[in-house]
């Protein structure tokens, strides 16, 4: 069985996502609020994703996050910024964990699909030490 078989939710999340990241101190203060354009694809066993960023004053990222599938129904990604893993807790939700290399930051991220799979929530909390310093919300939408 092959990467869309084994993640059949994940398979859902193919496609185009557009929506907004914003960023909260731990008492809800907004610190960051940016534009995403996000591309989700499988290719074979590998999971690829793209996440474009627009801020309002013009600036503008772009991150390539690819991830292998390790078997028992998770993935890994590690890139020259982040490593982690993720993988489905139910047929709606997938659960991430990552650390962002050379710093002392821990993040866990919650993805809710819709039944109709045309939204999707996401939630990041940032610990350091095992205390929460950041949350970040993301709410999307298909852009296609």
């Amino acid at each position: 069985m092959g990467l869309r078989e084994q993640m059949p939710l994940l398979a859902r999340h193919e496609g185009e996502w557009e929506g907004e990241y914003r960023h909260v101190g731990p008492g809800g203060e907004l610190l960051d609020r940016h534009r995403v354009r996000m591309t989700c694809e499988i290719r074979g066993e590998v999971y690829h994703q793209t996440n474009r960023y627009t801020w309002d004053d013009g600036r503008t990222e772009v991150h390539e996050f690819p991830g292998v599938y390790l078997g028992g129904g998770r993935c890994g990604f590690d890139t020259e910024r982040l490593k982690g893993e993720f993988w489905e807790l139910d047929d709606s939700t997938i659960y991430l964990t990552w650390r962002f290399k050379g710093q002392d930051l821990r993040l866990f991220e919650l993805i809710v699909l819709s039944e109709d799979g045309r939204t999707r929530s996401r939630v990041w909390q940032w610990l350091r030490d095992g205390v929460c310093v950041r949350r970040t919300l993301i709410d999307e939408r298909r852009a296609g």
